[in-house]
């Protein structure tokens, strides 16, 4: 053979090549790389997260309740107090001389009324001599009236011893008075005595005032004075001095903030993981105890029905969790450590489930209109009828199908889902276990359509970003 017919049998055959190689390109070309997954049963777990941070339920501010200069402080932040321990003392110098002085006084009402009792005494012997001697004038004036009336004594006589009864009971009559004045002085200075003792006591409190006592079992958390300063108290509108907060940790909150779109799923006594950026690799177990109604403003924190201007913005809510005590150790924890709660809102063991991402909403009419006409919109069809109205997108995914020809192709499925997981979603109606979705990537997914041919590539995507 020459070699003009070697090179032309060359030529001939690349050209032979060029072209099968182009058509297979074409061929290629024409297939949509997609990746997949298969619907498959598993437990599925619901989670909404919110941020916020570690409170105790209960915390108080302990303000000044007398005026006066700090003389001790016998706690400081951090420090763990009893219930009736001494937090700090101020200065007392003039309400221990009232209470010194009303004391004096206390004593010396005592004395008089001891005084009134024996001057009572002395009334009532009175009254008795008068008794005694009232008796004796009555036979002294009985005698004589009889003598009189049988004409034995004269009337001089008669008339002596009936003077002198008369004056027996007027004499009687006064100690009887006497008496009554002493008692009626004695219950008046019982009463001042009683009245000086109910002074004392207003005395006692303000003296008490000067110190300042832990009203629970808690743990100091601020303490914004020191020894030396001087403290008022609030008058009106205005806020008094605060000597420091404690804070009740038996009981340990954390007051979190959840998104407006997942506060409906939110109910009480739901569990609870809580952790916390201070104390990494630790979790927390606890339950949802109150969940809020006011709507805050992500910006500001303002509860809705007090903003003064309207706005749009978005919008949390508050979620308070109580953590267990008996789940840790909660002496770690403290007021103000920020704080991760995330909050099963639903749990569903072996449920049929599919990754979110393969959700699409799609015309069903349109697309099934698609996948007869092997992915192109035929004129006169459904489809075209439905471009004129408006489209009635359904949620649901593309299953993988073979054609008639055995080609790999799409089919668009409308499903109903139920529990919402962190990557997957159930299923309740629609698929069935083992079968094959579409689950991106997501630019295809977004103008994929029924009937498109594909094939399956699960290879990881490569960013084309510079």
């Amino acid at each position: 053979m020459s070699a003009k017919k070697i090179i032309i049998v060359v030529v001939v055959l690349l050209v032979v090549a060029g072209i099968v190689f182009g058509t297979i390109r074409h061929n290629a070309s024409s297939v949509t790389k997609v990746s997949t997954a298969k619907v498959s049963r598993e437990d599925l777990t619901s989670i909404v997260s919110g941020t916020g941070q570690i409170k105790p339920k209960t915390y108080v501010n302990i303000g000044a309740t007398a005026f006066g200069r700090i003389t001790h402080l016998y706690v400081k932040e951090g420090d763990h107090v009893k219930k009736g321990a001494t937090l700090a003392t101020l200065e007392n110098v003039q309400p221990t001389s009232i209470v010194a002085a009303q004391e004096a006084t206390i004593e010396s009402s005592k004395t008089d009324v001891n005084s009134m009792i024996a001057a009572e005494q002395t009334a009532e012997a009175n009254i008795a001599q008068a008794k005694a001697d009232l008796v004796q004038k009555k036979f002294d004036y009985d005698r004589a009236l009889a003598l009189y009336n049988d004409k034995l004594i004269a009337k001089q006589d008669y008339d002596s011893k009936k003077a002198a009864y008369d004056v027996a009971v007027a004499t009687l009559a006064q100690r009887q008075a006497a008496l009554a004045q002493s008692r009626a002085q004695t219950a008046s200075q019982r009463a001042k005595v009683n009245q000086a003792i109910a002074s004392q006591r207003s005395n006692f409190d303000s003296l008490d005032k000067t110190i300042s006592r832990a009203p629970f079992d808690g743990l100091v958390t601020n303490v914004p004075v020191r020894e030396g300063e001087t403290m008022v108290t609030g008058i009106q509108n205005a806020e008094g001095s605060t000597l420091m907060t404690l804070a009740d940790m038996s009981v340990v909150t954390a007051e979190v903030k959840v998104d407006e779109t997942d506060i409906v799923n939110i109910k009480l006594d739901q569990t609870v993981d809580v952790t916390v950026d201070a104390l990494p690799g630790r979790t927390f177990k606890g339950h949802v105890t109150n969940v809020g109604d006011q709507a805050l403003l992500r910006t500001t924190g303002i509860a809705t029905s007090q903003s003064t201007t309207g706005t749009e913005e978005a919008k949390d809510f508050k979620v308070v969790v109580t953590i267990d005590a008996s789940d840790a150790n909660l002496e770690d924890l403290r007021p103000g450590l920020s704080a991760t709660a995330k909050i099963t809102t639903a749990h569903k063991p072996d449920a049929l489930t599919i990754p979110i991402q393969a959700l699409v909403q799609r015309d069903p009419v349109a697309e099934k209109a698609l996948f007869d006409n092997g992915g192109k919109p035929p004129s006169g069809s459904p489809v075209a009828a439905a471009s004129k109205e408006k489209p009635k997108p359904t949620q649901g995914v593309y299953v993988l199908t073979k054609n008639a020809k055995g080609k790999l192709t799409v089919n668009f499925v409308p499903v109903m889902t139920g529990v919402t997981g962190s990557t997957d979603i159930e299923v309740l109606s629609g698929l069935k276990e083992g079968d094959e979705i579409v689950t991106g990537r997501y630019k295809i997914l977004r103008t994929l359509a029924s009937g498109t041919k594909v094939k399956e590539d699960n290879s990881a995507e490569v960013s084309t970003d510079s």
